[in-house]
């Protein structure tokens, strides 16, 4: 149960280009930015920084039936939008939390913060570099009718809406990964961490264990047992990864 306020704003960075923020708790913030599947994918970590931070957690655009317009179409879009957020807020000293394609999108934030508002990284599952002689399992829409069809009752969702999964596509590009992300990490001077799950399918933990040798002085820790979202399946052991790391930066 939950006992911090939540509310939330909706912004245009760009004309035609609404953009949806959760905005929970209160104190150092912390920005946190969901994968394919959604926000809801990550409502167990915004639950868990906004005990003692303000976390704000936007809507990638093209999931939850928000719009996007197809000339935003890359991560880069994404960064910018998100590095204008900070800014726009005059937010500093923020923990940027990415988890599956959100990683890959809170790395690169770290590497084009000039305004150096960004204190900290935290990677779960992330995908982005090319990992030679690792292949990423693209999630793919569930096979038969959407979720309740038929039933007469909705049901939870399997994977990504095809509208969301429409997007990912678009902005992961056609090869899913960027191939000089690993030697532009090299620049991120902030504390960073990758959590993987030990039993990860979708993204290896060699994904990880390449993030963190890219990056300057980060740690990589693998959390036994746990698959693609470990917040999910040991969340004890990864919330404890992550807030002994936290605890580190001053957080």
């Amino acid at each position: 149960m939950t006992t911090h306020q939540t509310t939330g704003f909706t912004i245009e960075p760009y004309p035609g280009l609404p953009l949806t923020v959760r905005d929970a708790g209160a104190g150092r913030p912390v920005l946190v930015l969901h994968g394919g599947g959604g926000p809801a994918s990550v409502t167990d970590i915004v639950d868990h920084f906004a005990a003692t931070s303000r976390v704000l957690a936007p809507t990638h655009p093209g999931w939850e039936d928000t719009p996007r317009p197809e000339w935003f179409s890359d991560v880069g879009d994404l960064v910018e939008t998100y590095l204008d957020l900070l800014d726009d807020r005059d937010l500093r000293d923020v923990l940027v939390v990415g988890v599956s394609f959100g990683g890959w999108i809170a790395a690169e934030m770290t590497v084009r913060d000039r305004a150096r508002r960004v204190g900290g990284l935290v990677i779960m599952g992330a995908f982005g570099p090319h990992v030679e002689g690792h292949e990423l399992r693209f999630p793919t829409a569930p096979p038969g009718p959407p979720p309740g069809q038929g039933s007469g009752a909705p049901a939870p969702r399997r994977g990504p809406s095809p509208a969301a999964l429409q997007a990912l596509t678009a902005y992961a590009g056609p090869t899913r990964s960027d191939p000089k992300l690993l030697h532009r990490l090299a620049r991120v001077s902030v504390p960073a961490l990758a959590v993987w799950g030990e039993q990860d399918t979708v993204v290896p933990p060699d994904f990880g264990r390449a993030y963190a040798a890219a990056i300057p002085g980060a740690r990589f820790e693998l959390v036994p047992g746990a698959g693609h979202i470990p917040t999910r399946e040991a969340p004890e052991v990864t919330f404890a990864a992550i807030d002994a790391f936290s605890a580190t930066i001053g957080r």
